[in-house]
């Protein structure tokens, strides 16, 4: 399996290898194997964010990289970038593109890219839909079958600013993260989702407890042990049958004292997270 489709009729689960950045592709892949997940994400390997350079070093061409996927059980269901639509300089805009002959080749249709951004002010929506705009004409130009999904990870954590950017980006695709929105921003999921469930086609999920951490004022937990209301997320997901990628973001990269993805996913899995039973069970 060389991507996933995201229009499939159920939930595709998935974790993001920022969980175990130091692994290499074949052993993200074989971990979601063994617990039966439909996907990967693929935002660190061999202990690099640059995914253009390990890909290369790797792998040498992007049809070296889809020769490797197509006979995988697992798909990848997004390249994770580190591009952001505020702050986005020329550099950070040729880097991101470094990342287009390999989702092409791979046939990997998701590019995640941050909001970036504070306040959601004027002068940072402006910005935000320019930068959305370069993408769309360069897309267009270039043939791109791949797209950009916009991570609600700073400016769009904030409570009122999701519609207002909808607003001026109708058909903008974005992957939610739920516990940003929840934490972050202080709003009920159920409540967000209302916002977003109309351009959401890839959900974040984690837990946490609200006691602070070495770095955050929160703590991460694993899934199912800490304060994250999921089967109220859960809930109105069924309910409005969605069908996109549901994600394991386990930060451990950024966070080291947490325990191995593979107790995570477990976690995850004994508590329901993905809401079906694993392929392959």
């Amino acid at each position: 399996m060389v991507a996933v489709d995201n229009d499939a009729p159920r939930i595709v689960s998935a974790f993001s290898t920022l969980g175990c950045a130091e692994f290499e592709l074949d052993e993200a892949l074989g971990l979601a194997a063994r617990h039966g997940l439909d996907a990967i994400e693929i935002r660190a390997l061999g202990g690099t964010i640059d995914l253009s350079a390990y890909f290369t070093e790797r792998f040498g061409s992007p049809s070296g990289l889809a020769k490797v996927l197509q006979d995988s059980p697992v798909g990848v269901c997004a390249f994770n970038t580190s591009l952001r639509l505020i702050g986005a300089t020329s550099q950070a805009k040729e880097e991101f593109l470094r990342y287009l002959p390999w989702a092409e080749a791979a046939g990997v249709r998701s590019l995640r890219v941050f909001d970036g951004g504070e306040t959601g002010d004027d002068g940072e929506m402006a910005e935000a839909l320019s930068t959305l705009q370069w993408w769309k004409e360069t897309a267009r130009r270039e043939g791109f079958r791949a797209d950009i999904v916009i991570e609600t990870h700073d400016f769009l954590a904030l409570t009122d600013a999701i519609p207002r950017f909808l607003e001026m980006a109708p058909d903008c695709v974005l992957l939610w993260d739920t516990h940003h929105t929840w934490r972050k921003g202080g709003q009920d999921p159920v409540e967000t989702w209302k916002q977003v469930r109309n351009n959401t086609r890839h959900l974040h999920v984690k837990d946490s407890i609200s006691k602070p951490g070495p770095r955050l004022p929160y703590r991460y937990v694993l899934p199912g042990e800490g304060e994250f209301p999921m089967a109220a997320l859960r809930a109105v997901l069924a309910a409005d049958n969605y069908t996109g990628v549901v994600s394991l973001e386990w930060e451990r990269l950024w966070h080291p004292d947490l325990p191995p993805l593979d107790l995570a996913v477990q976690s995850a899995q004994h508590n329901g997270w993905w809401f079906q039973t694993p392929r392959g069970e």
